[in-house]
């Protein structure tokens, strides 16, 4: 199942971000996908090599990095370099899977995880709906500025075409230490647990104490 963390960014970094895109160089997103997406992707992505541009791009991965939700859920290893990606009336990105591994040769991330940051508010744009299909569901998103949905790469999915206004996302994949879906998500059921315990165990009770045992133990045994 994808799931949503909400106000990954507060508002006062919303609105730095969303000021910086007129100043932004845009092309082609179709140059970053692989040989059969380029195809069915209509959109445009930043160009974040400059310095301005790499300065928000490390802004935004730092804060997505930095959410404790995000951590415990993707385990990562490796990041990617997150890209910003604009899609206008006509746009959008047809059916498709991501590629096993993503970034330079010898920087390469295996996609474990794809991560789609929305810093537009559904109202201000028809259509592009993030669509994910996953084990005989279809599960169609489109969050509230500043929320982030995370989802298994190995998914097909789709940007839905945009009808009316302008699409803003950050997206951006992640190599996890724990490479199996099943094993992250039961390690996630077990943090969850562990997060609600605190409120009623001490730190140093044999409940909590056998739990983040349980915890390091099965991380030992699956990380790579």
């Amino acid at each position: 199942m994808p799931l949503v963390i909400g106000d990954i960014l507060d508002p006062e970094f919303l609105a730095i971000t969303r000021d910086q895109f007129p100043k932004l160089v845009w092309e082609d997103g179709a140059k970053t996908a692989g040989s059969t997406a380029k195809k069915v992707k209509k959109n445009l992505q930043a160009d974040l090599s400059t310095r301005a541009g790499a300065k928000l791009r490390d802004m935004l991965k730092d804060s997505i990095a930095g959410h404790s939700v995000v951590m415990a859920y993707a385990r990562p290893q490796k990041w990617s370099k997150p890209l910003i990606s604009r899609t206008e009336v006509g746009g959008g990105y047809g059916l498709h899977i991501d590629n096993a591994l993503m970034g330079r040769e010898g920087e390469q991330v295996r996609t474990d995880l794809s991560y789609t940051l929305f810093l537009s508010d559904p109202d201000e744009y028809e259509g592009g709906e993030l669509v994910i299909e996953q084990a005989g569901q279809t599960h169609s998103m489109k969050a509230k500025a500043g929320d982030l949905v995370i989802y298994p790469s190995n998914t097909l999915h789709q940007v839905a075409p945009v009808t009316s206004g302008t699409r803003y996302v950050c997206v951006g994949w992640i190599q996890s230490q724990i490479r199996s879906g099943e094993q992250r998500e039961m390690l996630f059921d077990l943090e969850n647990l562990r997060a609600e315990m605190r409120r009623n165990y001490q730190t140093n009770s044999i409940e909590m104490l056998t739990l983040s045992k349980t915890i390091a133990n099965l991380t030992r045994m699956w990380a790579e």
